[in-house]
């Protein structure tokens, strides 16, 4: 039974978590647990009802699309279809319309980063190759994976969501091709502005991707020798670069002995008298290794980056991705030599490189990282990293192999789905279990590519969205909303909720926004005794309608730092778009959802 005590503790609840949604030190997943706990607490969440939302059909769907995404990747057709692409003309512009156009497709059948990471790379080596700021299409790509998850209900978790809010109505949930109507209208409307207005809206920042003298590392650069009678003779590389399990602040990336060039060597390699090191340092940092270890610093000449590679060792710039394990830690806390062989040669951050020691860096979402690693593992690397290389590489991420069998698994799932032939969630887990045992993909990989944190946000979340609606505290926000467009009816109650989604989306997670609004989108339809759909799928647009900031999704966050964007850039491109789907959606709502 509603009653205003649970109705003040919900609003309290709600509130202090969107404050740290927005506040952002503590992850979304994080808050989310507290939320329910809080909620639990206080009672207005039963305690025996309180983890349900871990069974949850939104948890399940959302997790078999991680999967089957992933198995995509593995199968190689899209990266294959993305380098086709990349011959397009020279014309940013041109190019901009093709990408965008790709990545849209891509994201209304995968999880929204995962085809803008499949697409960015191929952008940013575009944009090198004919010299022109890759800030011009990143922003319009990251953008394209928010407006082609509007398609369908595997699109972008917010959709799942709603979809299993409409059961609290009576009906079905939401089908797999219900939100193409609105969905693909308002998409076309999205890209028409990005195409026709990114090029003046979007500052042509000269960011990580086009700055070629960015990791230009002559000058950090040096070899040393071990001269007779040395001390450092007998010693591992390991015991020579951290003595005593110091932080290193130098790298070794490589050896000369008996003028032949070895990289990436074992950190166990014995030095011997004569040996002459590849060192990469800060100068101040070099001499302060040479002082303490008595080498020789040699007179050496043409030293560049081409010395950090060879036929078998490889060196690539990557993007830290959001949710990669290396955001939060350093090069020396997560062993990245000795655990995953690849050598950290420089990082990069907000367009500058970091000059402080490598070892004491940590890692944020969007870094930039030189990296040096084996080219037969590097992939793989990359892969078990989260970054992101950005230029078209000789490298694949994925393994380019059943090009064909992944993608008619995936599409099996689809066609099963939206036939009725199976419940979406169990015809998506069918399909990711055929990729495993197919070998599309390893179990350990697809235990890998489910995030976690998103589906402890989802299942957080509803028990407490539940409560939100038993309680009367969404009555009472969506009686609120409906008095302030009471004059015009059930539309303007609709067109406010859009507005206030939309702005709530750009500050908080877009599934936390659509667990918040779906509760309100029900009482307003009560409230007014009209059709929920129409609210609901105005909701479900909202939410994926983050183009203001580049917090509210973690598309716009992965672009921000290769783009070379500041935080106010956003708004310029992401105000005509937002207002162009807010048009858009109204009227392609009350034609397909009426009341």
């Amino acid at each position: 039974m509603p009653s205003s005590h649970g109705q003040m503790v919900v609003f309290a609840v709600l509130a202090a978590a969107l404050g740290l949604f927005a506040w952002g030190r503590w992850r979304y997943d994080l808050v989310a647990l507290g939320a329910l706990m809080a909620a639990t607490l206080a009672g207005v969440v039963p305690a025996n009802e309180a983890f349900a939302g871990f069974g949850h059909v939104a948890v399940i769907t959302v997790a078999a699309v991680l999967v089957l995404s992933k198995g995509l990747l593995n199968a190689g057709a899209v990266e294959a279809i993305a380098r086709g692409l990349s011959r397009v003309g020279r014309r940013p512009v041109t190019q901009m319309i093709v990408l965008t156009t790709l990545v849209v497709l891509l994201s209304s059948f995968m999880n929204n980063v995962g085809a803008l990471a499949l697409v960015m790379p191929v952008a940013a080596w575009m944009a090198r190759r004919d010299g022109y700021s890759p800030s011009l299409v990143l922003m319009p790509l990251a953008f394209g994976s928010l407006l082609g998850g509007m398609t369908t209900l595997i699109g972008t978790p917010p959709n799942i969501v709603i979809a299993a809010y409409r059961t609290e109505t009576g009906a079905a949930p939401f089908a797999m091709f219900d939100f193409l109507s609105v969905g693909a209208g308002v998409t076309l409307a999205g890209l028409g502005v990005l195409w026709a207005f990114a090029a003046r809206l979007v500052p042509a920042r000269k960011g990580p991707a086009d700055r070629r003298d960015l990791f230009d590392i002559a000058d950090y650069l040096a070899e040393v020798s071990v001269p007779e009678g040395s001390k450092a003779a007998g010693k591992t590389l390991h015991a020579l670069v951290t003595p005593k399990g110091e932080r290193p602040d130098v790298a070794v990336v490589g050896i000369v002995r008996n003028g032949q060039k070895a990289l990436m060597v074992s950190p166990f390699q014995l030095l011997l008298a004569g040996d002459i090191l590849l060192v990469e340092a800060a100068p101040d940092a070099l001499k302060s290794f040479i002082d303490a270890t008595g080498l020789r610093l040699t007179e050496s000449k043409g030293l560049g980056r081409q010395t950090l590679g060879s036929s078998e060792v490889g060196v690539v710039e990557a993007v830290v991705s959001y949710g990669s394990p290396l955001v939060g830690a350093s090069a020396v806390e997560l062993d990245l030599r000795q655990r995953h062989g690849v050598n950290v040669l420089a990082v990069a951050r907000h367009g500058e490189r970091l000059r402080q020691q490598l070892g004491r860096i940590r890692f944020a979402t969007g870094d930039i990282l030189l990296l040096q690693g084996r080219r037969e593992t590097l992939d793989k690397t990359l892969l078990a990293l989260g970054c992101l290389p950005l230029a078209e590489r000789g490298i694949q991420v994925g393994r380019q192999r059943r090009v064909l069998l992944g993608p008619a698994i995936f599409l099996a799932g689809l066609v099963a789905a939206s036939a009725g032939l199976a419940p979406v969630q169990i015809a998506l887990v069918g399909a990711a279990m055929a990729m495993v045992l197919v070998r599309v993909l390893s179990l350990r990989e697809a235990y890998d590519a489910i995030d976690l944190p998103i589906l402890v946000l989802i299942a957080a979340l509803m028990p407490v969205g539940h409560a939100f609606e038993t309680t009367g505290a969404a009555r009472v926000l969506g009686d609120h909303l409906a008095a302030m467009a009471r004059w015009g009816g059930p539309t303007a109650a609709l067109v406010a909720l859009l507005a206030a989604t939309m702005l709530l989306t750009n500050v908080i997670n877009n599934v936390a926004t659509a667990a918040l609004m779906a509760p309100v989108a029900l009482s307003i339809a009560e409230g007014l005794s009209v059709s929920a759909d129409p609210l609901l799928m105005a909701v479900a647009i909202g939410s994926s309608s983050a183009f203001l900031t580049p917090i509210g999704h973690q598309s716009n966050t992965l672009v921000m730092e290769p783009g070379g964007y500041q935080f106010g850039d956003y708004w310029r491109l992401g105000l005509p778009v937002s207002l162009a789907a807010l048009a858009a959606a109204v009227p392609l709502i009350l034609w397909r959802w009426p009341f």
